[in-house]
């Protein structure tokens, strides 16, 4: 017997005439192993009840077979599982059961995916042979495998190309990675280190299989690396019927298309991901996704190309006249991804990820599938199956996050209390869960052992799997915490909360508003009945609280309200802990923390009302080293919709109000600066197309207008419009209109940046001191006032 370890990269399956073969591919100390489990067969669960129809619906297709197990669905039913020797039998199987209305479950588990989620291999995997060698043939030996804490170290090569402006022809592909520099080039000149010349395009291809099979890289990155550069790639590799075997299996590439529009890469022992993606999931946010605008917020360095509306045709420039200039262009781009997923971390996140979850490096999103993965296994070893898609409870209230009516005005000293991860800890305390949820509803279960939700929900204290769960990541977060380990810290806390969204989305398999309910409504009366104690022992007015946080103003002179913030979450903790001890004879693992005081605080008013508004607020928040920072929260200084002009002014002015400095003079002279036109370079907004510009009918917004207009800027220098959706549309409004930047042909219209632009954002603030942007400037009104 012999054993190797490893972390399991890639996954596939395919039908063989013996079964179902499984393929994972395994990095290990030694290099990439592929470790292969034949003849196996699918599975998924039906009701007993719907047995006599299953087997008419199924008469005449042979490979699969029903067999009673052990196991109920949520409300208790027997079920059968249903085998199937072969992928393509169980498509068929599915589908006429799915005509027929016949209900299954668990049927979308792919079998290479349920062989390692009942086995809890989440990543890191000892495969273990009955034969004497470890590496062996795939059909030499039938390997075990378990999980294993393998300490993952991957091979990266960042990948980026330069095509034509129409991407029917690739100019070069450039390669960078811990020990590769080097850029392709398709046309003639003198090779370098870092430069080598190939004469058409089929050698170029040809030359970066050689280079990638010579590197051996675990996963390809980049910067829209599938929808781009994989899949001009795949269609340049078609056209000119060049194999590109860029696969570990030494199978071609093949870039596919979903129904939804994305693309996907499918190779065999590498992975292809994509930085958006990545940054995205783990949560990073920028004005702008683009390489160069993530790069300079990192770096304050960029593309070696900065003009982004000329790129394009300068790319054109330097392929016919300068390729080395454009060699140096395309490495630097490759550098600046590497560099970002250095700088971010993002590859230890997504292998934390991993090894959390299950989900596949490459997998974007996936909350419910990294839900299943964790889930399932133990659902099943409570004896249950999980239920039929979005099958649960519905037709009942379930509110989203408790917002408290805000009260408006300008304020001394508020702290801000929060609960450490609501949800989670909701979960954990109130024992909510699905299959705590079946049991619940147990006639035979111990009364003591309950607890009431909402919506009509009784949990078994004793029966859920969702707490425990929470539990050991949340120990796992406190570690990465006291390890320093960012990357797996953020890891965790996307995860945990995950797990309302799964439960409360009508388009996953545990959707049920009792559940949902159960945690949010929960979530209302926690707020609620924190802001009434803090009001009725301490006498502090609660201003404001949203989700998970109450916001308590002290009030003028005071001196020490970091302690009366400590006070507060210890006195509040303290009750809580009595409070679900009392009611509900469990251990509470609520948690208020101190967050933060604000010695200055703003509640705007919403606009044209007298009521308070919600999800925005700025104030002076004081720091533990005694600086202080100005934080800004849905107000326009944070919002990407709103011009730099906006945004500067309302930094500067409440930044002003907040230390007691005067403003009055500096915004006059801000006005007259604007309408003499020296802040013309602070007036550019910057939108996002949502859909395609003729999908725009009834409604043409001004940035919608702004890009039509440009439309015909791109047609006369025969340029593709880079106006699509999802990407972002630049222009000023004029005395004609918005007109896009690249092609402003009217005056600016200064009196629409005075009344649309500063007036909001100046008059939320001076509106608290009896004063007004137009009170100031006015000086007409003034006179005759």
């Amino acid at each position: 017997m012999s054993s190797f370890s490893g972390f399991v990269l890639t996954r596939h399956q395919q039908d063989q005439p013996s079964g179902i073969e499984l393929r994972y591919w395994v990095k290990t100390t030694q290099g990439t192993s592929l470790v292969t489990i034949p003849a196996q067969e699918s599975v998924f669960f039906v009701h007993d009840e719907s047995i006599e129809v299953i087997n008419d619906c199924l008469i005449g297709l042979v490979g699969w077979r029903l067999e009673k197990v052990k196991l109920t669905d949520l409300e208790q039913r027997g079920v059968h599982g249903l085998y199937c020797l072969s992928l393509k039998i169980q498509r068929e199987v599915i589908e006429r059961l799915t005509l027929t209305s016949i209900p299954m479950m668990e049927e979308d588990i792919r079998p290479v995916d349920r062989f390692l989620m009942e086995r809890f291999i989440f990543g890191g995997v000892e495969v273990i042979h009955n034969s004497a060698s470890t590496f062996l043939p795939p059909s030499s030996s039938v390997p075990r495998l378990k999980p294993y804490d393998f300490p993952v170290q991957l091979k990266v090569l960042s990948v980026d190309l330069e095509t034509t402006m129409q991407a029917d022809c690739i100019h070069s592909i450039g390669l960078y990675g811990a020990d590769l520099s080097l850029v392709l080039m398709r046309g003639k000149g003198e090779d370098t280190d870092t430069l080598r010349f190939y004469p058409d395009e089929r050698t170029l291809l040809q030359a970066f299989v050689r280079q990638v099979a010579r590197y051996d890289p675990d996963i390809f990155i980049g910067w829209n690396v599938v929808g781009f550069d994989f899949r001009v790639l795949s269609e340049r590799a078609g056209k000119l019927k060049v194999p590109l075997r860029l696969g570990r299996d030494e199978q071609s590439l093949r870039v596919v298309q979903s129904e939804l529009g994305k693309w996907y890469v499918r190779l065999e022992g590498r992975l292809v991901i994509d930085g958006i993606d990545t940054l995205k999931g783990a949560t990073y946010h920028f004005e702008s996704y683009s390489l160069e605008y993530v790069s300079q917020k990192l770096f304050k360095r960029g593309k070696l190309i900065h003009q982004a509306n000329d790129r394009g045709a300068e790319i054109q420039r330097l392929y016919r006249e300068d390729k080395p200039a454009l060699a140096r262009y395309n490495l630097e781009d490759c550098k600046l991804v590497q560099d970002i997923f250095d700088e971010t971390r993002l590859m230890e996140y997504l292998i934390e990820r991993t090894r959390l979850t299950g989900l596949s490096l490459d997998k974007v999103g996936g909350s419910a599938a990294a839900f299943d993965f964790q889930y399932l296994p133990r659902l099943h070893r409570r004896g249950y199956v999980a239920p039929e898609y979005a099958s649960g409870a519905r037709g009942m209230d379930v509110p989203g996050g408790y917002v408290m009516d805000s009260q408006p005005g300008l304020y001394q000293h508020v702290l801000v209390l929060d609960f450490k991860s609501l949800y989670p800890s909701i979960i954990r305390t109130f024992k909510i869960d699905p299959a705590g949820l079946a049991e619940g509803f147990k006639s035979q279960v111990n009364g003591d052992d309950l607890i009431p939700g909402f919506n009509g929900a009784i949990f078994s204290k004793g029966s859920a799997i969702l707490p425990t769960i929470i539990e050991e990541l949340w120990a796992a977060r406190d570690q990465a915490k006291k390890n320093n380990n960012q990357s797996l810290s953020q890891a965790i806390k996307i995860i945990m909360n995950s797990f309302y969204g799964v439960l409360g989305s009508n388009v996953c398999r545990f959707f049920d508003q009792r559940l949902a309910g159960s945690i949010t409504l929960r979530g209302h009366q926690i707020l609620q009945q924190t802001r009434d104690e803090i009001e009725r022992v301490f006498g502090y007015r609660v201003i404001y609280g949203d989700t998970d946080s109450v916001f308590v103003l002290l009030g003028e002179g005071c001196s020490d309200a970091d302690v009366k913030g400590k006070a507060l979450a210890e006195y509040l903790n303290n009750w809580w802990s009595e409070q679900v001890q009392q009611r509900f004879n469990t251990e509470n693992y609520l948690e208020l923390e101190y967050e933060t005081h604000f010695s200055r605080f703003l509640m705007p008013r919403m606009r044209h009302s007298e009521k308070g508004s919600k999800k925005r607020y700025a104030g002076l928040q004081q720091r533990p080293d005694g600086e202080s920072l100005l934080v800004f929260k849905g107000l326009e200084n944070v919002r990407s919709d709103w011009t730099p002009l906006a945004r500067d002014i309302q930094q500067r002015l409440y930044e002003a109000v907040f230390r007691d400095q005067p403003y009055q003079c500096f915004l006059k002279q801000l006005v007259v600066d604007l309408r003499e036109g020296c802040l013309d370079d602070q007036l550019v907004y910057r939108r996002r197309l949502r859909q395609p510009l003729d999908a725009y009918v009834r409604m043409k917004p001004p940035h919608v207008q702004a890009a039509l207009k440009a439309e015909k800027y791109w047609l006369q220098r025969d340029l593709k419009s880079p106006y699509q959706p999802g990407h972002h549309v630049s222009y000023v409004m004029t005395v004609s209109g918005p007109e896009p930047v690249e092609q402003v042909r009217s005056p600016i219209d200064y009196e629409h940046y005075v009344e649309k632009q500063l007036m909001p954002v100046v008059d939320a603030i001076l509106c608290f001191k009896e004063e007004s942007l137009g009170a100031l400037i006015d000086t007409q009104r003034d006179l005759f006032s």
